[in-house]
């Protein structure tokens, strides 16, 4: 990956792992915007974005993106904040349709040909695998870690953390099965799998940075 062009970095991770953060931090490092899927989810609320609308305005202008980042006065301090648009919770189980998958998938090309990012997202290795300038990771950790994260993050008990993580694991794969037709444990989908099992949210940027810079 080159990052002097412009660049697409997915970042898929399991809940509890601190992937988020990671993503987070690798944006501030690179200078770029972090998407999550709460982000897309809510910017399709907020902005009544649907599959016609976008490919109205992609008719009337290829960097339909862009030009919807500068109307709305959207840029990268919204991509930072992404929690003020947060109206759906990423950890719990949402319906998803064949239509907002389609309208999910259609916003991130949208950012993919206007700007580099990092994007955290069930899908997103999926929607870049054709990106000429991209990088897919997985981040996963132990259980245990996993379970002591969230019950940390959460303020929850241990039977409440292993049963959301229970919960999200399973809807996410079936999502990934479902629209992808693969795993999202699948190694081959990513260029880089990292294990949080003796890694801090610094340490795995830094292991990213080494990555793409070798």
């Amino acid at each position: 990956m080159n990052v002097n062009e412009k660049f697409i970095i997915s970042i898929n991770r399991e809940l509890g792992s601190g992937g988020r953060s990671v993503g987070e931090q690798l944006a501030a490092r690179l200078g770029v915007p972090f998407y999550s899927k709460a982000v897309i989810q809510g910017l399709q609320k907020k902005y009544n974005l649907t599959a016609e609308e976008i490919e109205r305005r992609k008719g009337q202008d290829h960097s339909w993106w862009a030009e919807l980042k500068r109307t709305m006065a959207l840029g990268l301090a919204m991509a930072q904040q992404q929690y003020k648009y947060q109206m759906v919770n990423d950890d719990a189980d949402s319906l998803t349709t064949d239509y907002m998958f389609k309208t999910e998938v259609e916003i991130l090309q949208g950012i993919a040909e206007s700007e580099s990012c990092v994007v955290a997202g069930r899908s997103s290795f999926y929607v870049f695998r054709d990106h000429p300038n991209h990088l897919n990771i997985l981040i996963q950790a132990p259980m245990e870690q996993r379970i002591a994260r969230l019950m940390e993050k959460k303020g929850i008990g241990r039977e409440e953390a292993q049963k959301l993580i229970d919960d999200v694991d399973r809807m996410r794969e079936s999502y990934v099965r479902k629209y992808t037709g693969t795993s999202r444990y699948d190694t081959r989908n990513y260029d880089l799998v990292i294990s949080m099992a003796d890694h801090t949210i610094e340490d795995a940027v830094e292991l990213i940075m080494k990555y793409i810079e070798r």
